[in-house]
């Protein structure tokens, strides 16, 4: 069995309360930055937030309350199931949606509404604001292919990997210079009608979830790569293993032909003494490997020593072969 690393992820960041208004300002503005939707009717504009990740309305709902005074509705439809994947509209009062675009710089008087995506510098003003920018961006629109096992499993398969999406590249470039702020480097790619701001490296991603407090995440991506580490140590010890049995192998069959030969063409006992005890020893022990045949051997000799011997051997077969 694998676990969601994403999930778990969002689920860690927010069960974290922000106290403090202007990270919780920067949060919700990170937030329907990555996943909010404009709508416009008769009664005047609304802001929702379309969502697969239901577990953040609470989070969002009390951070509307602290600094709205407002409490959201939270409303399932057939019109937002995509893929069999259940989407959910957590509705922002109408009354108090224009001043939450302001506020979350989705809307100037001067520019109207804010259709490019472009971060407004105000709301991360700071460096906490910045994290918790970060942090509702992620909880918006951030995915992973990251899986993580559990005991008894079988090793996922899948690399490292953590993406932000979004239709404005805009949006994208300032979550990239945000997290060079501190230190952490991403990429952005276009994928259909998309753009993609993705993480590969490992050290990366662990960097970010700290960043953003999911430090149980962090944990469980470190255990996960020292599984994985230790796994591809042991692929590694076997294949050498299996290569040594490989050669073992080869070299044994190919110095029991040779005995076999010599043994057809002239006989054993024609072969010098030493060189007899040898071919005998390995006719009577096919399978084991030189440093076995030194400890079953009577005769006190180095590995190089039997080496030669059946170097020797197999240019004696050679040189019958030729004649």
């Amino acid at each position: 069995m694998v676990v969601s690393f994403a999930k778990d992820s969002k689920l860690e960041i927010i069960k974290e309360s922000i106290e403090d208004s202007g990270n919780a300002q920067a949060f919700l503005a990170g937030l329907l930055h990555s996943a909010g939707t404009i709508t416009k009717n008769s009664e005047g504009i609304r802001v929702d937030i379309v969502t697969d990740f239901k577990e953040m309305y609470s989070q969002v709902n009390v951070i509307t309350q602290k600094l709205y005074g407002k409490e959201l509705t939270l409303e399932i439809s057939d019109d937002y199931i995509i893929n069999k994947t259940t989407y959910y509209r957590i509705k922002f009062p109408i009354e108090i949606s224009m001043q939450v675009l302001k506020d979350c710089g989705l809307y100037s008087e001067e520019e109207g509404i804010n259709l490019s995506g472009q971060i407004d510098l105000n709301i991360v003003a700071d460096e906490e604001q910045k994290k918790n920018f970060i942090k509702g961006a992620y909880v918006g629109c951030a995915t992973s292919s990251i899986k993580l096992s559990e005991l008894g499993s079988q090793l996922p398969t899948t690399g490292y990997h953590v993406e932000f999406s979004s239709h404005h590249k805009v949006f994208l470039e300032g979550i990239e210079g945000l997290l060079k702020g501190f230190d952490i480097q991403s990429r952005i790619a276009s994928r259909k009608r998309i753009f993609v701001l993705y993480l590969k490296d490992s050290e990366a991603i662990k960097d970010l979830l700290a960043l953003i407090g999911a430090e149980e995440s962090v944990m469980a991506l470190a255990d996960e790569m020292a599984k994985r580490g230790l796994r591809n140590t042991v692929n590694r010890q076997v294949n050498c293993i299996n290569a040594n049995i490989n050669k073992t192998v080869e070299a044994s069959l190919k110095q029991i032909s040779a005995i076999k030969y010599i043994n057809k063409k002239i006989g054993l006992e024609s072969l010098p003494e030493d060189l007899q005890e040898v071919a005998v020893l390995r006719l009577a022990n096919p399978q084991e490997s030189m440093e076995e045949l030194l400890k079953l051997s009577t005769i006190k000799l180095t590995k190089s020593g039997l080496n030669h011997r059946f170097r020797r051997i197999l240019k004696i077969a050679d040189f019958l072969k030729e004649k």
